[in-house]
């Protein structure tokens, strides 16, 4: 029984995590596609940090944008859409993975969904945050993409942590 319990809240916390990823991604794409115009810039945090909506049509930094429309939906919508579902079955299934492997699995895959779906529904991806440290700079991006790159921090740490102290893994 206590296993049954303990499989059911890992099942339980794995989905919240993934749908409180998405739905903070799908609230603040939808703030701002309501109340922001496109390529206008907001100082949020002097020129350090602004929001500036513009929509993405291909994946990481524009990349595949200029790609012909099937193969783009093929490598930026089919391809995605299965690695997630293998994901977030794998997550779920596989028993004995590393609470730290968990959390970043399930933040990566939130945030996948987040930007899979607006790709699907709407055809790009909606992007807003921009940071400028002077020597540091970011490409306009959304809380999805912030999602994936805690969650692959979380997954980096796991595997950090694994290889310098075996036993804990």
């Amino acid at each position: 029984m206590k296993m049954i319990k303990g499989k059911t809240f890992r099942r339980t916390l794995v989905l919240s995590l993934v749908m409180f990823n998405i739905g903070c991604d799908q609230v603040t794409k939808s703030i701002v596609r309501k109340h922001v115009d496109y390529n206008e810039s907001i100082k949020i945090i002097s020129d350090n940090f602004t929001l500036t909506k513009v929509e993405n049509s291909g994946a990481f930094l524009s990349s595949g944008d200029s790609l012909p429309v099937p193969v783009k939906f093929v490598f930026l919508s089919l391809l995605p859409l299965f690695v997630l579902c293998f994901g977030i079955y794998y997550v779920l299934n596989k028993t004995e993975l590393d609470k730290l492997l968990i959390v970043g699995a399930s933040f990566v895959i939130g945030g996948g969904i987040g930007n899979l779906y607006d790709r699907l529904l709407y055809g790009s991806v909606t992007d807003f945050l921009h940071i400028d440290l002077g020597i540091f700079q970011t490409g306009v991006f959304n809380i999805a993409d912030v999602s994936i790159m805690i969650g692959m921090l979380l997954i980096l740490m796991h595997l950090y942590f694994k290889k310098a102290n075996p036993e804990l893994a």
